[in-house]
């Protein structure tokens, strides 16, 4: 079961805009999942539009989130504010286990039904999933660098040899 789980039926799409809005329990459960210091607020608008036998899904996640700089450590917070547009469709049932399937660019915001429901909350989990930023460092990563003895982001890279050939 998803931390932000949202079922709905394809034959029963409601019309006007969807306003999840994440409670306390879920907020933690998705620090957890996410490895966050916090998860403050997450909200979504989502728009569903029946399309044949797809569904699909188009509005804002927005958070306010915690999350620990990549070097020191420190609590940083971060805003995200993400259009997602989605399409829920129906399972490949042709498609044998271990084979490969080809994706076209149009395929990679699908997602698979469950038979006629879909979870809108875990689509809207894992959106937010997708908006964190796993490498963020803050204003004390280049402290923390140099009090471990880390050359700075600047002055290690694939490129740092190079500069020091062209300086000869």
């Amino acid at each position: 079961m998803s931390e932000l789980s949202r079922l709905y039926g394809r034959r029963t799409v409601p019309a006007a805009p969807q306003h999840i809005v994440a409670g306390d329990a879920e907020r933690d459960a998705l620090a957890r999942r996410f490895d966050l210091v916090a998860v403050n607020s997450l909200e979504a608008i989502v728009t569903l539009t029946v399309d044949g036998p797809t569904v699909r899904a188009n509005g804002r996640v927005k958070a306010q989130i915690v999350q620990s700089c990549a070097v020191s450590g420190e609590d940083l917070p971060v805003s995200i504010d993400e259009p997602i547009e989605l399409r829920f469709v129906p399972a490949q049932t042709d498609v044998a286990p271990d084979s490969e399937i080809e994706l076209e660019e149009s395929d990679l915001d699908d997602i698979e039904m469950d038979g006629e429901q879909f979870d809108l909350g875990e689509a809207i989990a894992q959106s937010l999933g997708l908006a964190i930023d796993p490498y963020l460092t803050g204003p004390q990563a280049d402290e923390a660098r140099t009090r471990a003895g880390i050359a700075s982001e600047g002055e290690d890279g694939p490129f740092a040899a190079l500069k020091g050939l062209l300086k000869k």
